[in-house]
């Protein structure tokens, strides 16, 4: 049996984890710390990677600096992107797992990114009878 002479040197192996954004990260749902959905991934900020300008070989990997959430439905729907302002940034270091959804160390009350479904409980849903209390 022939052993084939590698001669490329072996990938280097940066410390922490390797996530690839596109699979791991966007459109992943996001969880709170009680496991209650909160939104999904909508776009990441990388420190390391300005736009526009390539990327030197012997450059360190970028690192995720923070995840961001917002309403972009109608953005999805009909196309475009929402403007940076619309979108919530939640720093990288609430993220305490990467699996198939994306789990956070806060409370769904702390995030700003729920401001439409806070408004929709309490000026319509509120209004339907009923819509005061769980269904039992």
């Amino acid at each position: 049996m022939n052993k084939s002479a590698n001669t490329f040197p072996d990938a280097p192996r940066p410390a922490g984890s390797l996530l690839a954004a596109r699979l791991h990260l966007l459109d992943r749902q996001l969880l709170d710390a009680n496991a209650d959905p909160v939104g999904i991934v909508d776009d990441v900020e990388l420190d390391g990677v300005e736009a526009g300008v390539d990327i030197p070989a012997n450059a360190p990997a970028p690192q995720v600096v923070s995840i961001l959430t917002g309403q972009v439905l109608f953005t999805r729907m009909f196309g475009g992107r929402p403007p940076r302002t619309r979108l919530q940034e939640l720093p990288w270091h609430l993220v305490t797992k990467v699996g198939t959804a994306v789990q956070l160390a806060c409370d769904a009350g702390s995030l700003d990114s729920l401001w439409v479904e806070h408004w929709l409980r309490e000026h319509i849903i509120s209004r339907i009878p009923g819509g005061q209390h769980a269904a039992e």
